[in-house]
């Protein structure tokens, strides 16, 4: 304020950028607290064949907001589960999340933290369809990772506790974090299998008698979790950026220069050692 009790320039720019703000603000909040009314409004449609005349009956064919429920149904091809036998979906989701115990210098404890170092999302086209056989309606879902849930199970889960040595708990003392292990993660949207996939009765029998060196190669596998290089080890190394687990300690070190993942051929910026419990 000046002297003559009139307001000063900076006070005029603080009011006009406070009142700037303010309506932006509010702008966000009514176009929000739109949507979330519409959306509380949304009309719940069967997929059948009223599906068919609401569009036909709406303008320009198309309902802005709607709730349809029904079994997933893959389009082409589907993604297979990475550690489940016989499990797949159109959506998969790794996740690799550090637990570590990080010191507070503050309240002088030891606090628990996690930190998610890798996660990757698959997805492949698919469609919405009615859960009763013979109905010929069906809805694509193109962007499904636009949704802020997407009610993915988890088929795997497993935590990967840290082993150090006497001179890595040293050293974690001193910088403060402690690790504890690495928790890996799958989840997936399965889709509906409307029949069971049987094998031929010859198939069965041979599996049943034939020695194992007498198998054809694709039907001769290593342990379940066995690297995919040598099929002996078992995997004990995540591939950063892309993930994978698919190769033990000593596969890895053998990898020639610049080493790159077996699996995609991508390049390996950083590993992340799993240790079996």
């Amino acid at each position: 304020m000046e002297s003559g009790g009139r307001p000063s320039l900076g006070q005029f720019i603080l009011l006009g950028t406070s009142s700037v703000v303010t309506a932006f603000l509010y702008s966000v909040y009514r176009q929000k607290a739109q949507v979330a009314q519409e959306l509380k409004g949304a009309k719940r449609i069967h997929l059948g064949e009223d599906l068919k005349s609401i569009l036909s009956e709406a303008p320009g064919k198309c309902v802005p907001y709607a709730v349809i429920e029904g079994a997933v149904r893959s389009v082409k091809e589907t993604l297979n589960s990475q550690f489940v036998e016989n499990c797949k979906g159109v959506i998969q989701r790794l996740t690799l999340q550090e637990h570590k115990m990080v010191w507070n210098r503050t309240t002088h404890l030891w606090n628990d933290c996690s930190k998610i170092i890798h996660q990757r999302t698959n997805t492949v086209p698919f469609d919405l369809v009615p859960h009763e056989d013979g109905a010929g309606v069906a809805v694509r879902v193109l962007k499904p990772l636009d949704a802020v849930d997407l009610g993915l199970e988890t088929v795997y889960e497993r935590f990967h506790p840290s082993t150090p040595s006497f001179t890595d708990v040293v050293g974690h003392y001193l910088s403060g974090e402690r690790p504890k292990g690495i928790q890996e993660t799958e989840e997936m949207l399965k889709y509906l299998r409307r029949r069971r996939e049987r094998r031929r009765p010859e198939e069965e029998f041979r599996e049943r008698t034939c020695p194992e060196e007498d198998r054809p190669e694709e039907d001769r596998e290593g342990p379940k979790g066995a690297c995919v290089v040598c099929l002996s080890n078992f995997r004990s190394c995540v591939f950063l950026e892309c993930g994978h687990v698919c190769a033990c300690t000593e596969c890895y070190r053998a990898l020639p220069e610049p080493r790159r993942c077996p699996i995609c051929r991508q390049a390996i910026s950083r590993v992340v050692r799993l240790y079996n419990s």
